[in-house]
């Protein structure tokens, strides 16, 4: 790489064993930047990985030692806590399990995906009932900012 030359930030979505399409990508990038700086946060780079539960299966039990299906795994690069940097990896499977489980659509159900992986690279968890309840809630808030941006654009 030409250490001159600045790299360009930026939040990318990749395809692994399963193809989706992102929808308005433009205004999920700017939703996602908005919600990191509400956080006090600036991204760097952000990239997630839409996958089928296989390929998310073999990173949980190679990495994290879980033998177990999950909807995402983030992985944080930050160096600095002011800045993100990260791959979340999606199961684009468990994401469509859990749109009809919720009552959902898929769409619906990645954004809540795309912002649940935002905010475990802020810092938050969901290892126990209190800090999962204070996740929901955040998701919740961030969806319907979303949601209220693409209304009025």
């Amino acid at each position: 790489m030409n250490s001159t030359k600045t790299q360009v930030a930026g939040i990318r979505f990749y395809n692994e064993n399963y193809k989706y399409n992102v929808k308005s990508i433009r205004k999920i990038r700017q939703w996602l930047v908005s919600c990191a700086a509400m956080e006090g946060k600036r991204i760097q780079e952000l990239n997630f990985i839409f996958c089928d539960d296989n390929y998310l299966l073999n990173i949980n039990i190679k990495y994290l030692k879980h033998d177990y299906l999950t909807d995402i795994i983030t992985f944080d690069y930050s160096g600095d806590k002011s800045i993100l940097s990260g791959d979340a990896y999606i199961s684009i499977d468990r994401a469509k399990e859990n749109a009809i489980l919720y009552k959902q659509t898929l769409q619906k159900e990645v954004k809540r995906l795309l912002i649940h992986g935002l905010l475990h690279l802020i810092g938050y968890s969901d290892k126990n009932e209190k800090a999962k309840k204070l996740m929901r809630e955040l998701e919740d808030r961030y969806l319907e900012k979303f949601c209220n941006e693409s209304s009025h654009r």
